[in-house]
């Protein structure tokens, strides 16, 4: 017999050895938290006899239980379920070491009820996450990390900790670092935003606060999107050639992320012809179906583990939700209304000013090393924020 459910059967005898258990438990301890149906059955049917005012409730400390206390729980509980008897009810009593500690015993059943409900929700977010890759949506995959994110937090206020995130100490490999089969039509979408932003390169400044290259589900595809913005961030021209260039100084190219005639294609600018905003938002949707199907799986993992302690449990369970709750956060962001309609940094055509001329024949030219105390310049690595725009020295 597994220690959850002797831990049941405690729980339940002592309260039937002292009714007035109930006091600690029922606060916090619901028929809902006990594995075993007919375990539920019998605690919901105490605490409504303790609702109805029995007299074995109002027993003062020391005085005989009243015998109907037995019996009276054991018919109410009949009328929920099957198969009990009074006999069953007595070897519960005999299962208790001792009543006092009833508390205890709850704890445990409070602990085996955590682990199981955070696993169940977990499972419901992936099929979730699943169904709406097939169906293109996200309705369902936001309403379910939603629930389990509110479940988490009513299960931490039922143990007695704060709902907040703690990360682990020794961190795993993620499940969202493992190898996914990615819809075609995902893929697709991804190459016509970059197709759109490389023929419209005003374009990105509609995405970029609220699309990132974690979004792509290609690695060649974060590769080329943090090209486009470094290139924009730079002030640089945006064509096949300059596009193929910083990814090849990026070493897309020579770890065979991407090859030439790939970047040429998404970047011809006669292919693609569309409004990037739209597959921006495709992309973020998802993206966000694929980390819901990741986090599901890590939090399952987290509540398969028995010796996490439900604090601990919750803790890392949240922290697992961050990658989700920020997808979800940007994703919201693109219905948002942009009260003032965004103009491009230059028009299509124009000539670039001589100071951004100059700026890229310096960063080709070959240059001596420089002093000891002069301050080399970072290299752009990430996408920008657009309003911190800053021109190249």
């Amino acid at each position: 017999m597994k220690p959850l459910v002797q831990a049941e059967q405690a729980v339940l005898g002592a309260v039937f050895l002292d009714p007035g258990q109930l006091d600690h438990l029922s606060p916090w301890l619901r028929p809902e938290h006990f594995y075993r149906p007919a375990h539920a059955a019998l605690y919901a049917a105490m605490l409504k006899l303790r609702a109805d005012g029995h007299p074995a409730t109002t027993v003062k400390h020391g005085a005989p239980i009243p015998l109907s206390w037995v019996t009276d729980t054991v018919q109410e509980a009949s009328t929920r379920t099957r198969g009990l008897t009074a006999s069953y009810a007595h070897s519960l009593i005999s299962a208790c070491p001792r009543p006092t500690h009833a508390p205890v015993y709850g704890r445990m059943v409070l602990e085996g009820a955590i682990h199981r409900s955070v696993t169940q929700h977990a499972v419901r977010l992936h099929q979730a996450a699943r169904a709406d890759a097939v169906r293109g949506g996200v309705e369902e995959t936001v309403h379910h990390a939603q629930v389990l994110s509110d479940v988490l937090a009513d299960l931490a206020h039922r143990w007695g900790t704060e709902p907040r995130p703690v990360p682990p100490p020794e961190p795993t490999t993620s499940p969202a670092q493992q190898p996914q089969a990615v819809d075609e039509q995902v893929l697709a979408d991804e190459e016509f935003l970059l197709g759109c932003i490389s023929a419209r390169p005003e374009q990105l400044l509609d995405v970029v606060d609220w699309l990132r290259p974690g979004d792509f589900a290609d690695i060649g595809h974060q590769q080329l999107y943090r090209a486009l913005g470094a290139l924009h961030h730079r002030g640089e021209p945006i064509d096949q050639l300059t596009v193929l260039w910083e990814t090849q100084r990026r070493g897309a190219l020579s770890d065979g992320t991407l090859d030439a005639e790939r970047v040429l294609r998404i970047c011809d600018p006669l292919s693609f012809s569309g409004v990037a905003e739209h597959f921006g938002e495709q992309v973020v949707q998802a993206s966000l179906v694929r980390t819901a199907a990741a986090v599901a799986r890590q939090v399952r993992a987290l509540a398969d583990d028995e010796t996490l302690a439900p604090g601990r449990l919750i803790g890392y369970a949240l922290h697992a939700l961050g990658p989700l709750d920020d997808v979800r956060r940007r994703l919201h962001r693109t219905h948002e209304a942009d009260p003032e309609p965004r103009r491009p940094t230059s028009r299509p055509g124009a000539s670039p000013p001589a100071a951004r001329i100059e700026a890229a024949r310096a960063r080709s030219r070959p240059t001596a090393a420089p002093a000891p105390s002069a301050p080399v310049a970072a290299s752009c690595t990430a996408l920008p924020d657009r309003h911190n725009h800053r021109s190249p020295s």
